[in-house]
């Protein structure tokens, strides 16, 4: 018999039978995304919705849809194998995990939708979603970048309510994807805004015993940790590919730390000190500085000497996967220039000039011989 009404009731949508009787709807998930952490975040999710009543089994995963050198398509070959074997081989996804190369049909029965793709992809993705998502959709945001418009930066999660006019939080932490899908211990942040409900649903959702997920009020501040991380580890690459060693990454570290605490809290107010001590923030940081794609990438810049592009590094070394970094450091640096800020944030502003080849390689330490006009607090 069909729900006649529906209320909530706790976490939980409760529907109601023309006979009185109760009925839980129970959530359907989609994953936007499909590359080495959306496949990740899809295996972490399936293992939950098997096991919560409150969600149905199947997990959809969007795949931007790629052939193989082997001429099968990667959507047919993840279905058949339960595997991604261009950005997650080697490690089953779960059998209720569908790939789905029409977005529009991936998300036409979700009321959980978790985007993670490459941050410069997002927009086109959310104009291709307007009017083909449920009004009631919860969304959460993996992303790490930013947008960068004529009135000012916009988060990734901002993006997403604002175009979609849904609710958006986000995760972020020190979340190395291939470490996570042979279940070694990690941990992540939920960032949300008013409804910690939600944010618990999130953390129920993804936590497992070796994925541990708290919740914070601070979407803003968790978002910025993970964007801004991946700037300070292009720097952390570069020191390792001038093999300066371990006090000089330490001192970039912090100094990009720091830089990465003032930007935050001069974008937005709001923004927690304390979540710089969560898994979004240090803990990302530390090992985004140790064993992440960007500082492998500029690692390879500095040892050629900047004489190789970011772009040519990132298509012979990632087979696929997009750097967030240099595009990041792009999008501070204009937020920086927009706004008389440069010579406050020494280590940001040099990063992207040594990106775009203006400055060379060895300038990542160089830039403190001039100190900031204004101190970072």
């Amino acid at each position: 018999m069909a729900p006649a009404q529906e209320q909530l009731e706790g976490e939980q949508i409760v529907a109601q039978n023309e006979d009185g009787t109760n009925c839980i709807e129970r959530s359907r998930v989609t994953v936007i995304g499909s590359g080495n952490w959306g496949s990740v975040a899809a295996k972490l999710i399936a293992s939950n919705t098997l096991m919560l009543d409150s969600f149905h089994d199947e997990v959809r995963m969007w795949v931007y849809e790629e052939v193989l050198p082997s001429g099968e398509k990667l959507t047919n070959v993840i279905n058949q194998t339960n595997e991604n074997v261009k950005y997650l081989p080697g490690i089953k996804l779960g059998k209720n995990v569908v790939a789905d190369p029409d977005l529009d049909n991936a998300v036409k029965n979700a009321t959980v939708l978790v985007f993670v793709t490459p941050h410069q992809f997002m927009e086109g993705i959310c104009q291709r979603l307007v009017g083909k998502i449920k009004p009631d959709v919860e969304a959460i945001s993996l992303i790490k970048g930013m947008e960068v418009k004529m009135e000012g930066p916009c988060m990734i999660s901002s993006l997403i309510s604002d175009q979609l006019g849904i609710n958006c939080c986000v995760l972020m932490g020190a979340n190395i994807a291939n470490e996570i899908a042979v279940e070694k211990f990690s941990e992540a942040t939920v960032g949300f805004r008013e409804n910690k409900e939600v944010a618990e649903r999130w953390v129920q959702l993804f936590s497992t015993p070796y994925f541990q997920v708290t919740a914070v009020q601070d979407v803003e501040g968790v978002e910025l940790c993970g964007t801004l991380k991946n700037v300070v580890a292009i720097a952390a690459g570069l020191v390792d590919g001038l093999e300066m060693g371990n006090n000089t990454k330490a001192a970039i570290m912090r100094i990009g730390l720091r830089e990465m605490r003032a930007f935050s809290k001069l974008m937005f107010s709001s923004v927690r000190d304390s979540t710089f001590f969560e898994s979004c923030g240090v803990a990302d940081l530390i090992t985004t500085c140790m064993g992440g794609r960007n500082r492998k990438v500029a690692e390879a810049f500095a040892k050629n000497g900047g004489k190789r592009s970011f772009d040519e590094l990132e298509a012979e070394l990632l087979q696929g996967q997009k750097l967030q970094g240099v595009s990041t450091a792009k999008e501070v640096y204009a937020v920086l220039s927009n706004r008389g800020w440069l010579e406050m944030f020494p280590l940001f502003t040099t990063v992207h000039e040594i990106c775009v080849g203006r400055i060379p390689p060895t300038a990542i330490v160089e830039y403190s011989e001039h100190k900031p006009k204004c101190c970072l607090t």
